[in-house]
């Protein structure tokens, strides 16, 4: 007889519905991660004025979350292999529910800092759970549609809670929008105790002996990832000494890191990440995509709510109102891509996603205090719907033919390096942001909206179009290997 909780007595239980059910309650604890990565935007210029600090603080609101993320992301095989599936999933939904209600009520800015690592802990564990579930749990015939259902379902979250967000913050303030995870957090862990199996990924017995946590490679990670980032705020404060020792210590640490991975693979360790996953080349160019579109899809959801509300001088519940057609567009483009995911070359529909993300950044030059708003709303569509083809293809594309074994840290590997340039991109734009201000002699404390603050904003736009563009070398590259059944 089947243990109970495992994966084969829940299978027995509820036969094919299962792993649909399985996958709804990992959509709904993913919606509860993405959404507490992108809503704190909308409130960022509120909190500012608040405690009393500048763009470049203000914007380690989003950036200390990323870091977090990226970081814990790597530790997520580890996870379900030592406690399983069940234990882990509740594990962060409980995290990230009490880092959620912490930062609401917190009265300090260290305070909500350390509530924003906590929220990046538990959501980069859970985010490359849906993609192990669907590669492992669904026929190569059904992960197309696997893929749209869960892509359709995490986008409706952040596609209506920007505006509903930006509403909260004008009816109350930006501590509410710490609050909007919790009922997500509550009904995913209900669900979770019903329909997420105690196993390990592949049905195996959740491993609870000897930890096997490669704590050498999870350093280094962290390490460079807080260098580099650091290294760049450095960078643009203008101490060029500090600046250059960080990121210094930065590429030392990466070198570092990808030595030890070696020597752990050689000695029969269990590497953080294994680099044979580098050998398969849609993964190897996928990663590479994933990086850089990291840089401009994080970059620019940072930057374009701070654009809309101190460069066009639009409220806070306006912005979100702007951006909700964006947002619900882009969730009914990844139910119709996703479908065809699985049966469409991966580079193509990559690719153009990626040239239409460009174009969308570019045409942000032709903005200024008189265009009207439905241009403005056209603009996010078009990038939104180039989201809605590169994100169902590229994590499932870059690892189809990929050995089921590798899955877990494959699909580890590739969210890390997106939100590696995610967390880059957010201070990048924060960077960059007040470079162009100071060179066109602007900053954001300014009362009075000026044509100087838009060319400033435009440049950045511009840079992450052609941070797009540069993504689409990789993207041409990646070629789909021949299908085959993956369980």
């Amino acid at each position: 007889m089947a243990e109970r909780g495992s994966l084969a007595e829940l299978q027995s239980r509820y036969g094919t519905r299962h792993r649909w059910l399985m996958l709804t309650t990992v959509m709904i604890g993913s919606m509860a991660a993405i959404m507490s990565s992108t809503i704190m935007n909308v409130g960022i210029p509120d909190m500012s004025l608040q405690f009393a600090i500048g763009q470049e603080r203000a914007q380690w609101v989003s950036s200390s979350f990323m870091i977090a993320m990226t970081v814990s992301m790597l530790t997520t095989p580890w996870l379900l292999a030592r406690f399983g599936y069940r234990t882990t999933y509740l594990g962060c939904m409980l995290l990230l529910l009490s880092a959620g209600i912490a930062g609401g009520l917190s009265g300090d800015y260290n305070l909500v800092l350390i509530s924003r690592v906590a929220e990046g802990l538990a959501a980069g564990v859970v985010q490359p759970i849906p993609a192990i579930i669907i590669l492992r749990a669904f026929d190569t015939s059904e992960q197309g549609r696997a893929n749209s259902f869960f892509g359709m379902g995490v986008v409706l979250a952040p596609a209506i809670g920007p505006s509903i967000g930006g509403l909260l913050v004008d009816w109350m303030s930006w501590r509410a929008l710490f609050f909007m995870v919790v009922p997500f957090c509550m009904a995913s862990m209900w669900m979770a105790l019903r329909y997420v199996p105690t196993t390990a990924p592949g049905g195996v017995s959740a491993n609870h002996g000897k930890p096997s946590l490669d704590v050498a490679g999870l350093a280094l990670a962290t390490v460079g990832t807080l260098c580099l980032l650091n290294g760049l705020v450095r960078l643009h404060s203008g101490d060029l000494a500090s600046a250059f020792s960080l990121i210094g210590v930065a590429v030392l640490s990466a070198i570092g890191f990808v030595v030890w991975q070696r020597m752990q693979t050689q000695q029969g360790g269990v590497p953080l990440m294994n680099l044979a996953l580098f050998a398969h080349r849609p993964f190897a160019m996928g990663t590479t995509v994933a990086f850089i579109y990291g840089i401009a899809l994080f970059g620019s959801t940072y930057l374009l709510p701070v654009y809309l509300q101190l460069g066009l001088g639009l409220s806070p519940s306006h912005v979100g109102t702007l951006l909700l057609p964006a947002g619900l567009m882009l969730a009914v483009t990844i139910a119709i891509v996703g479908r065809y995911s699985s049966t469409h070359p991966t580079h193509l529909m990559v690719s153009f996603g990626l040239v239409l993300l460009a174009l969308s950044f570019g045409l942000m030059l032709v903005v200024n205090l008189q265009t009207a708003v439905w241009v403005l709303v056209t603009f996010a569509i078009l990038g939104r719907i180039g989201l809605g083809f590169i994100l169902p293809s590229l994590n499932i594309g870059a690892m189809r033919g990929m050995d089921s074994n590798l899955i877990p840290q494959g699909a580890s590997a590739i969210n890390f390096l997106r939100m590696l340039g995610g967390a880059a991109g957010v201070s990048l734009c924060g960077i960059l942001l007040e470079w162009r201000m100071a060179a066109h002699g602007e900053s954001l404390t300014h009362k009075v909206l000026s044509t100087q603050r838009l060319a400033a904003f435009d440049e950045v736009f511009l840079i992450l179009a052609l941070v797009c563009a540069l993504a689409l070398l990789a993207a041409w590259q990646i070629r789909a290997p021949r299908q085959r059944r993956t369980i």
